[in-house]
């Protein structure tokens, strides 16, 4: 009589565990989906519901309207490798020890510093916000940027599409030509975009975390056709904009420029005096029609995803959290002057982050404050703003507590969940921190921290030991320095900033001597590579002709088969800033019949170059390359009949990463 009874207490047993566990499986369906939606390079103020006049985003206003808009939302590096780390950690860069972008901008002989040691890859140690949804029973997908150097699927996604995008045109170039379907006439944002709305129509019966990390609106800037032409015609409508264009923006860590001094830069638009004073230009308006076009595209996909969504009845249950990595690139990447064409300008210079100071790349606010919209359906009030200050370490803990799920301080230690903001009540997360021990590429600044607690922001440079106090409720373009005349906030905020960094450890530059070597992680320079191919491709490009200072970081001169609609084409690339790449032959001019030198030249879409012409050492032409185009040059050699004469033919650096020069028929017409 004993077994029976044990068989059916068993058998209740089970009934109760099995209730249970579907009683849990119910709950976790029920969750709220997430959507991670971060656009690349994106600056606050380029946004419409924060208050841009040019660039139209319907759909991200529209957000804004049916969530909360924050005021005060900070990406933690002003860079995108560590700010996207952040998110996924929720720790901040200097505790991870991925503080710059990957792999990294080389160290420069002009430096005084060695940049800090740091890590180039995602450290594998690191439980990221992907995984733990993962565990929770979600399905989990990235597409996009990604860049922490490891495959998405190693941290925590199911899906991945992500890699560099070389084209915003169809090939786009790298793992995307093999992981995303699409044809000539495509474009980027709508194809990426397109992967994402058939990862939630597959997940759309169970929870689903989709990690957009839209490479938009990074460069290379091209928008889409038909939003670049609409621009276009809105730009020729309006009243020109009061102001000037671009200025010229010092280090603030060395000796301060008059007004004076800076006029004479700013005429002497040329690398090397830049660099020897440290000023960088700083776009100052938003009239770049296509990078307005790729932002409308952008913005366009964020209404694709809520009509899915909305269409599969999903809408009241999915998150939708909009935000950027880092401040907007009205800063160029790499030293570019602006006595150039507008088609090349608007290539470089992306947008204007006023009344933000700064750019991409620096501790003002235009190079860290970011928008974030917030839609938490029947949770946040609609059309509401906040003022809490928040940043990247806390989307962790905060989607955590929003969905119900433990929190993980071990991990997430650097977050704060700002639910509490999210549900309108009183939220203090307490200061922020930042730290680039590097220098960047966007500015000749030296490598600085900074820290903002309540009103206050102070930025400390480590080349000189330089500080400034802004107050950002009075002054949030940052341009009256408290230092001097609140000493002992600036004295509490510092000691602030440097017991942070001895909490997380963190790496500081350091001086460079005679025999000081680079930190761990540091990209050193290559030297200057010559393919050991490229005298037998400029013989069999232009017979007669040789070539001498060739190099270049990764541009890999030589023959291409086409190029820019142009078959058999020559790539060349200065041996440094200083020594150019010259293609030379002597030429019997013969008696008696006209004879002619022509060829056509074209640049690399991301830099400038400058051909010079050379007759016997005397230079007959100098002209900036700067339109990704081809241009035809002819040049008459009948006053040298009879004579031998030698043609030099110079590749001449105008800055020092991209200046390739491409030639199509080097040919003599007799």
């Amino acid at each position: 009589m004993i077994r029976p009874v044990l068989t059916l207490a068993y058998q209740l047993f089970l009934f109760l565990v099995g209730f249970s566990i579907s009683s849990l499986d119910l709950l976790a369906s029920e969750r709220p989906n997430i959507i991670f939606f971060l656009v690349d390079d994106l600056g606050q103020r380029d946004v419409g519901c924060y208050g841009s006049q040019f660039h139209e985003t319907p759909a991200i206003d529209q957000l804004a309207k049916e969530g909360m808009l924050f005021t005060d939302a900070y990406a933690t590096c002003h860079v995108c490798s560590p700010s996207r780390a952040s998110i996924l950690t929720g720790k901040y860069p200097a505790r991870t020890n991925l503080t710059e972008w990957l792999g990294g901008r080389p160290e420069r002989d002009y430096e005084p510093l060695h940049h800090g040691e740091k890590l180039t890859a995602l450290p594998d140690e690191e439980v990221t916000l992907a995984e733990t949804l993962k565990r929770h029973g979600y399905a989990t997908a990235n597409y996009g940027k990604a860049h922490v150097s490891v495959n998405p699927k190693t941290y925590g996604f199911d899906e991945e599409i992500t890699g560099w995008v070389r084209s915003y045109h169809h090939p786009f170039g790298g793992a995307y030509d093999k992981k995303l379907p699409a044809k000539e006439g495509d474009y980027y944002t709508d194809k990426l975009t397109d992967a994402a709305l058939d990862f939630i129509e597959r997940n759309q019966n169970q929870p689903f975390f989709v990690h957009l990390e839209h490479f938009a609106v990074h460069d290379p800037i091209q928008g889409r056709p038909d939003l670049v032409e609409k621009y276009r015609k809105k730009l020729a409508a309006m009243p020109k904009q009061k102001g000037p264009d671009f200025i010229l923006e010092p280090n603030p860590d060395g000796p301060q420029l008059t007004k004076e001094e800076l006029k004479a830069l700013a005429e002497n638009d040329e690398l090397q005096a830049h660099q020897d004073a440290r000023v960088w230009w700083v776009k100052q308006k938003q009239d770049n029609v296509e990078f307005a076009g790729m932002l409308e595209a952008t913005d366009e996909s964020l209404a694709r995803i809520r009509a899915k969504l909305k269409k599969l009845g999903l809408e009241e249950n999915t998150i939708i959290v909009f935000t950027g990595d880092n401040g907007g690139m009205s800063a160029s990447n790499q030293y570019r002057g602006i006595n150039h064409q507008r088609k090349s300008l608007d290539a470089q210079f992306a947008s204007s982050n006023l009344p933000l100071r700064g750019a991409k790349g620096w501790n003002y606010e235009g190079g860290i404050r970011v928008p974030l919209v917030v839609y938490w359906p029947g949770k946040t009030q609609a059309n509401t703003t906040s003022q809490a200050i928040v940043t990247g370490t806390d989307f962790y803990p905060t989607l955590l507590e929003m969905l119900g799920l433990p929190a993980l301080p071990d991990q997430h230690k650097d977050g704060r969940s700002f639910v509490p903001a999210l549900k309108a009540e009183a939220y203090d997360r307490g200061p922020i921190y930042w730290h680039f021990p590097h220098y960047s590429n966007h500015g000749y600044q030296s490598p600085n921290g900074a820290i903002r607690s309540g009103r206050y922001k102070l930025i400390e440079y480590y080349e000189n030991g330089t500080v400034q106090l802004f107050d950002l409720e009075d002054d949030i373009g940052e341009r009256k320095d408290l230092a001097k005349s609140k000493p002992e906030i600036a004295r509490k905020l510092k000691k602030m900033l440097h017991d942070w960094r001895v909490e997380v450890d963190a790496k500081m530059p350091y001086p460079k001597t005679a025999t000081s070597k680079p930190a761990p992680g540091a990209r050193i320079p290559k030297p200057a590579s010559k393919a050991n191919n490229l005298p037998a491709d400029v013989k069999k490009f232009a017979p007669g002709w040789t070539i001498k200072n060739w190099g270049g970081p990764g541009m890999k001169p030589g023959l291409r088969k086409t190029w820019g609609g142009r078959k058999n084409v020559l790539l060349t690339h200065p041996l440094s800033r200083e020594i150019p790449c010259v293609l030379s032959r002597r030429i019997d001019v013969p008696a008696g019949k006209k004879t002619a030198l022509t060829f056509a030249v074209n640049n690399h879409p991301k830099g400038n170059w400058t051909l010079l012409v050379r007759i016997d050492g005397v230079e007959v032409l100098s002209k900036s390359i700067e339109e990704s185009s081809w241009q035809e040059f002819q040049f008459d050699l009948t006053k040298h009949a009879g004579e031998t004469i030698k043609i030099e033919l110079e590749n001449r650096a105008s800055d020092w990463t991209f200046e390739a020069a491409l030639w199509n028929r080097i040919e003599l017409v007799k």
